[in-house]
């Protein structure tokens, strides 16, 4: 939780951070502001990390090695990568995302490293985003987009349905899920919510909070914000999805593997579930993120090896027409990446001066 205790911090106040897994966007809205914190103590690896990776941190800094690693949503964090790390000088780990359930917290804690991460960088963008998925699918804009470009101005097909007055199941009210549920009230929907801790202000909002049996056969469209953990993976099995309203539409902006992929593929096919809108994947780690396109529909998996740049159960499903897959964008708006580095400068800053306990420290306890 928060308030983790503090590793030794850097010697001196002297910060020296490896940035994993840095992409192009970064540049302006981050990394320029890590660089005005900390001159000449920033340096970049487009590689995500993992155990082949970790030893780079050594060489970085003209070979004075880094001492701290900043890290993003699908680098590999297990205990291999962190008993190289540690092996290699780091004693900390800046994690630029809030999700932290790839990281190994005790391997950390039995080497020294402490570990930070950015606890709500922008709920508002997420929810936006799930609602424009929503929107999106209902109103079928990809299809009548395609269709325009064709020349093909026939509405045959594109019929929709008013958000107004329909039930939306809404799983997960931290600060994603509420400000989801502000979006829809606006809206005129009825919300339905599930949650071990029903929020008192989404309940004076008049928000229904319901078991999962009682939410999904209700609700029109379900949508998922909860965090990843060993009592929610898989929480949208093949059991719950059938439970789900005939036809329902189900969307997914927090963690892929709350929804078994085979499940789903399984539910939409018998029309069980009506259409599904994710920015996240049961397997992306080592697919979002990077540029396949180069490769062709003929091009078997197994002769791609290397990259594993082929997944053919996510290619069916986002090939499906009722189905919208997103890169794991929804988190991108220029707030949230502005939100996002200050928040892990001040995270560096607090290893740097070697607090005991950090704002946004996280253990394993």
């Amino acid at each position: 939780g928060a308030g983790a205790p503090a590793a030794s911090g850097a010697a001196g106040g002297d910060v020296r951070v490896a940035v994993f897994s840095a992409m192009p966007y970064m540049q302006r809205a981050q990394i320029d502001v890590l660089e005005r914190a900390f001159p000449g103590g920033v340096e970049c690896y487009d590689a995500a990390l993992s155990v082949a990776t970790a030893p780079l941190v050594s060489l970085s800094h003209g070979g004075r090695g880094a001492n701290a690693v900043c890290l993003f949503v699908n680098d590999d964090a297990g205990a291999g990568s962190i008993h190289a790390l540690a092996d290699n000088g780091i004693r900390h780990i800046a994690m630029r995302c809030a999700g932290y359930d790839r990281v190994d917290l005790d391997a950390c804690e039995q080497r020294g490293i402490s570990v930070t991460r950015v606890p709500a960088y922008s709920p508002h963008a997420i929810a936006e985003h799930a609602v424009a998925l929503m929107l999106a699918l209902n109103r079928q804009l990809v299809k009548a987009s395609m269709r325009v470009i064709q020349g093909n101005y026939s509405l045959s097909g594109l019929v929709g349905f008013n958000m107004h007055g329909k039930t939306v199941g809404v799983i997960g009210t931290g600060k994603i899920g509420r400000c989801t549920i502000d979006i829809l009230l606006g809206m005129g929907c009825r919300v339905l919510a599930h949650d071990l801790y029903p929020n008192e202000e989404m309940l004076s909002k008049g928000v229904e909070y319901l078991s999962l049996e009682e939410l999904l056969p209700q609700s029109d469209i379900v949508t998922l914000h909860c965090p990843l953990n060993s009592t929610t993976q898989h929480l949208m099995n093949e059991n719950r999805l059938s439970q789900m309203k005939h036809g329902a539409m189900l969307i997914n902006t927090s963690r892929g593997a709350l929804v078994e992929t085979h499940a789903l593929d399984k539910a939409l096919e018998r029309r069980q579930v009506g259409s599904v809108g994710m920015d996240v994947y049961e397997n992306e780690s080592g697919l979002f993120f990077t540029d396949t396109s180069q490769f062709t529909d003929n091009m078997p998996g197994a002769s791609l090896p290397h990259l594993g740049a082929w997944d053919y159960a996510l290619h069916s499903l986002a090939a499906r027409p009722n189905v919208l897959v997103t890169p794991h964008q929804a988190f991108l708006t220029q707030e949230a990446l502005q939100n996002i580095a200050d928040t892990t400068v001040l995270n560096l800053n607090e290893f740097a001066s070697g607090v005991e306990s950090y704002t946004n420290g996280v253990t394993s306890h």
